[in-house]
């Protein structure tokens, strides 16, 4: 047997999905996660697949992996120490960034304090201008300055970001070498390799990130290698970036900036894979854990590339699946605001101590606890009975918010679970509604633990019809590591116009790219038949402030000018719903996306059930709305078959999540297994 090993490290549950490439078994393993050290539940996951489910570990031929360290530590501002060599004059640039704040009309609201205090600061005299012509030299006698300052800081990483070192990065490559030399044991960040694009505030910031988390990623990444290669010797690790494509572990380690959102891009990945396997091009996938909520539009199996990003108060421009986060999660507190009014989020109890009902010492209510109290969710407990729930202190976790607004547990319950609901609408009407997109012709993928337990609400307030629950919803985000390929991109800035005469200046930046790509493909050893490349072209009208990227067929052939303002025209009617066919048009970033296709696992058709008949579990009480309870039957989502239906009102239960059919919905499981939901009026 030869296994393909997906493993995503969340905030309250690290989760497994086990694929055998030969014969197309299935394995999933759950367990909560260590947030001092996240590489030990790893590790302690690996050896619980071969004692639970006779897993071989020497036969685990690839191992990959989403992780939430870099947010974490960014949360929690724990990075490294930090210095930073900017240009000459440019040493405050961090600190005044731009009008341009994630709250605008938050008065209150500070921006967070920059990740390089000022004296850790250090400016380089040398000037290169627009067009790469070196305006000043870089004074090796001043360099020497800057080494000296930088030695006696004694940072954990540098930072180096000169002007428009994306066109000419001579000077940052002298830099670099140079404190290479001096601190061998340093951590190094330098623009032109970390994100060689225009807008200086946002390449410098996104550097900084970098910097900041590479001494903390270098060690979780050292310790999840050594552990791996103990238990699993044959297994290949592949991070995920937040591009919703695998990297190597050593390239991880040079840029963790990109593994910063790598756990929703997974499950982005894996919800596409769940819809093309239902034959359903357009659905939102929304991913309820027990922090967060990451929601996600995607309209023909293709979710957005967003290339600006604010992390924790931070812009960082990088590619990553375009997935908007709102807190709301299973540990999300209820309480209540100076005005009086109960809210629930974003504040989240995590994994430790978490819920009340958890009985780890966790005293406030979250919906978790409520979904207990309206017995949507088992008194037997979570991870199929292993983790038990105490509905007594889920109660009384509750009954300080019900004595204040003077209603029942039961009552009081259900406003926790609609006003959660409507955080989550709030965050999908961002990206379809406020997009131009109807989510009415939209089906809606809930999956994480927490996802199927609140779809129908969700999908009604939006107007959605039908819901496609997943095989294994709450490790959707593992199962879609093991279908994502290696991923690599390739961006340069030149600003060029469209213009006839400009096509040699065009071909010969495309051929650079594909020249990069094509020292990636050998250093990662991808063979020919397995390469892939993807042109995008950040274009825009002359004299527009931002750009729409613009994705070409192929390279191959080198796209003309004419080709590329059609192509440009088109993007801009989509996403404006107009264009301008006269404007001049052009070109400012090339962008070259490499894929290196990995083998992916067989999807079989499940066999349709051969006799008798599905039937109920058991049944218990459960309040769908605020005034009753029904007695409601339970099933076991592991007895279904292709091909049964299901009627509800319904809890279907499994291992890692729980999916609820309100009284007028109709379930129907297809060939592979998920859980096409019918919503009723």
């Amino acid at each position: 047997m030869t296994w393909m090993i997906g493993v995503d490290v969340g905030g309250t549950f690290t989760d497994f999905f086990a694929f055998d490439v030969a014969s197309s078994t299935v394995r999933l393993h759950k367990l909560p996660s260590t947030p001092r050290n996240p590489a030990w539940a790893v590790i302690a996951g690996l050896q619980e697949l071969n004692t639970r489910h006779g897993i071989d570990l020497s036969s685990i031929t690839r191992l990959s992996h989403g992780t939430t360290v870099g947010t974490n530590a960014l949360i929690q501002r724990r990075g490294g120490k930090v210095a930073l060599v900017v240009t000459e004059g440019f040493r405050d640039l961090i600190e005044i960034g731009r009008q341009i704040r994630p709250r605008i009309f938050d008065l209150q609201a500070d921006h967070p304090a920059p990740l390089v205090p000022r004296d850790l600061r250090f400016e380089a005299p040398e000037r290169v201008t627009a067009d790469g012509s070196v305006l000043r030299a870089l004074d090796p006698a001043a360099l020497d300055r800057v080494i000296r300052g930088i030695a006696a800081a004694k940072p954990d990483a540098c930072a180096v970001c000169l002007l428009f070192s994306f066109v000419n990065p001579a000077h940052e490559r002298a830099i670099g070498a140079a404190l290479a030399a001096a601190f061998p044991e340093m951590y190094l960040s330098i623009s032109s390799e970390v994100q060689p694009e225009f807008r200086e505030y946002e390449r410098l910031s996104t550097t900084v990130l970098n910097a900041y988390l590479q001494p903390v990623l270098a060690r979780y990444l050292g310790d999840l290698a050594d552990g791996v290669g103990k238990v699993a010797p044959n297994a290949v690790i592949g991070i995920n970036q937040s591009s919703g494509g695998l990297m190597s572990i050593e390239r991880a380690r040079r840029f963790p900036i990109r593994t910063a959102l790598s756990g929703p891009a997974a499950g982005a990945v894996g919800a596409i894979q769940t819809a093309r396997l239902s034959g359903i091009p357009d659905v939102i996938s929304l991913d309820m854990g027990g922090t967060s909520a990451d929601v996600c539009l995607i309209r023909g199996y293709t979710a957005g590339t967003a290339f600006e990003k604010w992390i924790e108060g931070y812009p960082a421009r990088l590619p990553a699946v375009d997935i908007n986060a709102v807190g709301a999660g299973g540990g999300s507190v209820a309480w209540f605001d100076r005005d009086g009014l109960l809210k629930v989020g974003p504040q989240s109890v995590g994994a430790h101590p978490g819920p009340a009902c958890y009985g780890r010492g966790g005293s406030e209510p979250t919906v978790t606890d409520a979904n207990l109290v309206l017995g949507r969710l088992s008194p037997r407990g979570l991870l199929g009975g292993d983790m038990a729930l105490d509905l007594d202190l889920a109660r009384e976790a509750i009954r300080p918010l019900a004595d204040r607004l003077g209603i029942s547990i039961e009552r009081t319950a259900h406003g926790i679970i609609g006003i959660v609901v409507a955080n989550m609408v709030r965050a999908i009407r961002a990206v379809s509604v406020e997009r131009g997109h109807d989510p009415r012709a939209f089906a809606l993928l809930p999956f994480g633990g927490a996802g199927p337990l609140h779809a129908n609400d969700v999908a009604n307030s939006l107007g959605i019809r039908r819901c496609l629950v997943p095989l294994a919803p709450g490790i959707l985000c593992a199962q879609g590591l093991i279908v994502s390929d290696l991923r690599e991109t390739f961006v340069r800035t030149a600003l060029t116009p469209l213009l006839p005469d400009r096509q040699s200046e065009i071909d010969d930046r495309v051929r650079q790219l594909i020249a990069e790509s094509t020292v990636w493909f050998e250093a990662e050893t991808i063979a020919e038949p397995q390469r892939k490349i993807d042109l995008v072209l950040d274009a825009r009208y002359i004299g527009q402030n931002f750009e729409l990227a613009v994705p070409m067929d192929t390279p191959h052939p080198l796209p003309s000018p004419d080709e590329i303002r059609r192509c440009f025209f088109a993007e801009h009617e989509r996403a404006y719903g107009f264009h301008n066919p006269h404007d001049p048009v052009e070109i400012v970033n090339f962008r070259l996306v490499a894929v290196g296709r990995l083998k992916q696992p067989e999807e079989r058709p499940a066999p349709p059930r051969t006799g008798g008949t599905l039937t109920k579990t058991r049944s218990r009480p459960v309040w769908f709305a605020d005034d009753r309870a029904i007695d409601t039957p339970v099933y076991d989502r592991a007895e279904l078959r292709a091909g049964d239906m299901i009627e509800g009102p319904a809890v279907i239960e499994q291992l890692d999540a729980t999916t609820l059919l309100f009284p007028i919905d109709r379930a129907t499981v297809d060939s592979h297994l998920n859980l096409s939901v019918e919503l009723g009026p």
